[in-house]
């Protein structure tokens, strides 16, 4: 193992930071909006609706994320329809169509965790908010909004952690994020064990600050665990 290019490969490395981070952010920030809208739908009384989203659902967690990468990236440019349409700016662009796929493929996801986290709130919980005259509004923020985020943030932590490991596909379609600058490097010098050891410690050290700030927010959310032993 030469501990030299290790050294030397860590700053290179570093510099891909801001564009895994902000293609992880913008992800999740579309991907949570995104999941809201099929969440309501799969919880909604229409069969239609609720049809549409559990197919969108089936098809974003069914088919790898490498796959959605190769289809948004490669497979839309084929269409004269796209190419001459005003998303092809949008399109044509790797950095975009990574946020995309990954914003796509999140939401399928979370999707599920809300419309799970909405179904643990006990009935009983709910009527008793009414018969005190909450109105609807009042009986989702007092009521069904705590509790759902209660149970649905740990398998939401998780998805935050596998989110930043997915990243590393947006390399495949020639994005220097951490992945991207490694298969750069190791290009160059042909050090790949040295390389990718860096390259996995940067990401340990992401993903362990994620869980950091998801085990704070859990402990910001549950009342018990705040509570004095």
């Amino acid at each position: 193992m030469n501990l030299s290019i290790m050294w030397d490969a860590v700053p290179k490395l570093l510099a891909g930071v801001p564009v895994t981070l902000q293609l992880v952010g913008l992800a999740l920030l579309f991907g949570f909006a995104l999941a809201a809208g099929v969440a309501w739908m799969r919880l909604s009384a229409s069969k239609l609706l609720s049809r549409i989203a559990a197919g969108y659902v089936f098809v974003f967690r069914g088919t790898p994320l490498l796959v959605q990468i190769f289809l948004i990236y490669y497979g839309l440019g084929q269409f004269q329809a796209v190419r001459a349409s005003i998303f092809w700016d949008i399109l044509r662009e790797p950095y975009w169509c990574g946020v995309i796929a990954l914003t796509l493929n999140t939401a399928a996801y979370t999707s599920e965790m809300i419309r799970g986290g909405v179904q643990s709130v006990p009935h009983g919980q709910i009527e008793a908010a009414r018969a005190c005259g909450f109105s609807r509004l009042m009986v989702f923020r007092r009521i069904v909004a705590p509790i759902a985020v209660r149970q649905a943030l740990p398998a939401y932590g998780n998805e935050i952690i596998l989110m930043v490991k997915a990243s590393s596909l947006a390399s495949t379609i020639t994005l220097l994020e951490i992945t991207g600058i490694a298969r750069r490097i190791i290009s160059q010098s042909f050090a790949v064990f040295e390389v990718f050891i860096v390259a996995g410690a940067i990401y340990l050290l992401i993903n362990f600050l994620i869980t950091r700030l998801i085990r704070y927010a859990e402990w910001r959310v549950t009342p018990h665990l705040r509570r004095p032993a």
